[in-house]
């Protein structure tokens, strides 16, 4: 009788037999595939592994010239969503190497040119301080969605490994910039993006009538909040100022963040609350510039300011005040509590200041008009006898102040600045149409 040891070898051994005869079948398969009965398929897997091994070599040059271009070269890249990208063409316009660049393309988005020809779509070389440029300039096929805009971008190379020849490249752009804007007042919309509008031309600020000492008084808050930026900052307080200008339709509210941008220098950034979410008004409000006005229009048609209220009354709409905020913004737009994250929030931008425009104060929550979101409040009513009297002699400077206030007696269907300045407008056509008749004669 066989022992337990004596079965366990004997399977070891059976075990050791068919893996032997196993390798031994696959290795006269193999002989019979590359020996000399199929010459064919020994040449072919020859020939594919020459190949193989061909293009990977051949890639080896290549990839260490890529790896050398990175080390010995610097590249900066800007996007036509950043205000930068249109800094870029306008100081190509500033640049000698442009008028031989022989693929152009026509820009009438340029400021202060009626046509500007850039470096088409492509590749383009100059030398700028001493060394070789590469611009590339990319424009994609795709338009975007909402925009109907096609993405660009503009690439630039150079050799050298140190960051601050770069840093004077871009210093020289801004520079070429500022150069050209100087110190004006300029008006930005909000569309993916801010897009300046080329048309805006600032209000000068004695065209604008208030009552007497309201505008001085206000040039001269501006101006001690301009000077006083290292208070703020040693007190801990955020660098921002808002200001609340209401009263009804037509009393030049507007026209007074107009004429005080203008007066100061300060671009304007425009924003309607209707067209805006929680998530789309804190991006936007954290692309405007420093040292500028960021203007709420007609804050008072915010369409989540009764967000923590029960009841909208306007349409009858009862809310709860309990719902997710993300449900409220989604259907109402801006949220109370979103308007005042991008005021005075964590993420609220600094040295801006916030001016804003209401017809209905009073529609306004508490929460919003409080100090350190609303510092100063100025209501423009109904245009007194004065403010008549002196828009009529801007508009007739020979004007007597006698002519000037029977004028302004016999026209009290105008109560508005904005009405009266309407009527002297169409007061001055017909006087103009008088004086061609008359020439004529």
């Amino acid at each position: 009788m066989r022992s337990c040891s004596d079965n366990v070898l004997l399977r070891n051994v059976e075990i050791t037999s068919s893996v032997v005869i196993r390798e031994k079948n696959m290795l006269e398969f193999l002989k019979h595939v590359f020996g000399a009965q199929n010459q064919f398929a020994s040449g072919g897997l020859l020939l594919m592994i020459i190949g193989g091994l061909s293009v990977y070599l051949r890639a080896i040059p290549e990839r260490i010239w890529e790896w050398f271009v990175e080390q010995t070269t610097l590249m900066v890249t800007v996007k036509d969503d950043d205000a930068a990208f249109m800094w870029v063409k306008e100081w190509f316009l500033e640049q000698k190497f442009l008028l031989r660049i022989r693929r152009v393309d026509l820009d009438t988005a340029i400021r202060n040119e009626r046509i500007a020809l850039i470096p088409a779509p492509g590749m383009h070389w100059f030398w700028y301080g001493g060394r070789p440029f590469l611009a590339y300039f990319s424009r994609t096929e795709n338009t975007r969605e909402r925009t109907g805009r096609r993405l660009e971008s503009l690439t630039f190379r150079t050799v050298g490994r140190k960051r601050a020849f770069l840093k004077h490249f871009v210093d020289d752009v801004v520079a070429c910039h500022l150069k050209r804007i100087g110190v004006q007042s300029r008006l930005f919309t909000y569309n993916d993006g801010w897009d300046l509008v080329e048309s805006y031309a600032p209000r000068l600020l004695d065209s604008v009538i208030l009552q007497p000492g309201e505008k001085e008084h206000m040039v001269q808050d501006i101006e001690k909040f301009r000077i006083s930026r290292r208070r703020y900052e040693s007190l801990g307080i955020p660098y921002h100022r808002g200001y609340l200008f209401h009263g009804p339709p037509g009393t030049g509210k507007t026209s007074l963040v107009s004429a005080l941008a203008g007066h100061f220098g300060l671009s304007i950034y425009l924003i309607n609350l209707g067209d805006f979410n929680d998530r789309t008004l804190m991006n936007a409000v954290n692309q405007t510039s420093p040292n500028s006005v960021l203007l709420f229009e007609d804050i008072d048609c915010m369409k989540g300011s009764k967000a923590r209220t029960s009841f909208n009354e306007s349409t009858n709409d009862p809310t709860c005040v309990g719902e997710d905020k993300e449900t409220v913004a989604e259907r109402n737009g801006v949220t109370l509590s979103g308007l005042l994250n991008a005021l005075d929030g964590f993420y609220a931008p600094t040295n801006i200041l916030f001016m804003m425009t209401t017809n209905r104060i009073e529609t306004l929550d508490e929460a919003l008009l409080r100090p350190g979101r609303i510092d100063y409040k100025l209501y423009l009513g109904k245009a007194t006898d004065r403010q008549r009297i002196e828009l009529y002699r801007r508009f007739f400077p020979r004007a007597s102040e006698a002519e000037a206030r029977a004028f302004v007696e016999n026209s009290t269907s105008a109560e508005t600045m904005a009405e009266f300045q309407g009527m002297l407008l169409a007061m001055e056509g017909q006087t103009n149409l008088c004086l061609e008749a008359t020439v004529a004669e």
